[in-house]
């Protein structure tokens, strides 16, 4: 297919362009800047832009088959308004643009937060209601907002096909800024790490990908699919722990109380008031404090989602970035 990709250059856009390559597909990427994408092989067109300027959008979707939209903005410091173009508004620009050009086709990355976390012993599916402390998520608030704009849609036009995909937290390679790696690399090689008491439903970045190309002609229009690795949800406790077994140090995990965590919230909240930019904050700091159960069988079943392990995810994050720091990309 004739694909235009948004989000390219991170984590996750990485990702899915390389599997697009592999699978043969004909691409065209928008990025803001023309050295954005950081892929060694494989041949793609780039066109440099402003995804949320829609006769940029309008132009570059000209002669497009189908549209992957990986971008998002994602820092945890920003304030309420600061996601919603990229979030949403960007989901009704790309409906209108394919409107005025024909395209039927879109999957779209969201995230597994707009839909309630379930508990160990009934791990959520797609329609579990969004819970809280997600609801009062800037960033998940947006991202739902988006996904509806885009579900509405398909349920009016059913010959369409809106697909979205809502991915846990995503590791592996080619995470170039680093963006969910960072959670990582701050536990690495620390003779003591503290952690708080929540968790996170992973997956690897890979897995996401595949689902997500998959969905480009198996997924079902309206339809939403969790993309985690149910068996790979862990407290961040637990997620430091692998990674010191898999990379080969000790390290003595401390679990913060969530007293102390409410403490730094409050003060992150002044701050923010203040106009100092900090991911701490009440609503941010209360997302630490859950753990997060999905069930990720619609995928598997319909997407032929791979389920790889974490501790492999863990090992390839390092592995890239060793290869990196080698050509002198990223620093170790």
């Amino acid at each position: 297919m004739r694909v235009l990709l948004l989000g390219a250059s991170g984590l996750l856009g990485h990702n899915v362009l390389r599997r697009l390559l592999d699978e043969g597909h004909e691409v065209r990427v928008l990025v803001r800047r023309p050295d954005a994408v950081k892929l060694r092989e494989g041949s793609w067109e780039t066109v440099t832009g402003s995804l949320t300027d829609f006769a940029t959008l309008l132009g570059v979707a000209e002669d497009r088959d189908a549209i992957v939209n990986c971008a998002g903005v994602t820092d945890m410091s920003l304030r309420r308004g600061d996601y919603t173009a990229v979030n949403t508004t960007l989901c009704a620009s790309l409906l209108e643009v394919m409107k005025r050009l024909g395209i039927r086709t879109l999957v779209h990355a969201s995230t597994v937060n707009t839909i309630g976390h379930g508990s160990a012993a009934h791990p959520a599916t797609e329609q579990e209601p969004m819970r809280p402390p997600f609801t009062e998520s800037y960033y998940a608030e947006s991202k739902r907002d988006g996904e509806r704009l885009l579900m509405e849609w398909a349920q009016r036009n059913p010959e369409w096909h809106i697909v979205v995909v809502n991915p846990g937290y995503m590791v592996g390679p080619m995470d170039v800024k680093p963006s969910s790696g960072r959670l990582l690399l701050l536990g690495y090689r620390k003779r003591v790490m503290f952690a708080p008491r929540g968790g996170k439903a992973f997956v690897d970045v890979r897995d996401v990908a595949a689902a997500m190309t998959t969905a480009l002609i198996r997924g079902v229009n309206g339809e939403r699919y969790i993309a985690v690795n149910s068996r790979e949800c862990h407290t961040i406790n637990e997620l430091y722990e692998m990674q010191a077994r898999v990379m080969g140090y000790r390290q003595r995990v401390v679990e913060l109380p969530d007293g102390l965590l409410a403490v730094a919230g409050r003060v992150g909240d002044m701050l923010r008031l203040l106009g100092v930019r900090s991911e701490v904050s009440t609503r941010n700091v209360r997302q630490l404090m859950v753990r997060e159960y999905y069930d990720s069988s619609h995928a598997i079943s319909d997407l032929a989602m791979p389920q790889t392990p974490l501790e492999q995810s863990i090992k390839d994050f390092y592995q890239w970035r060793v290869e990196e720091g080698k050509r002198g990309k990223v620093e170790m």
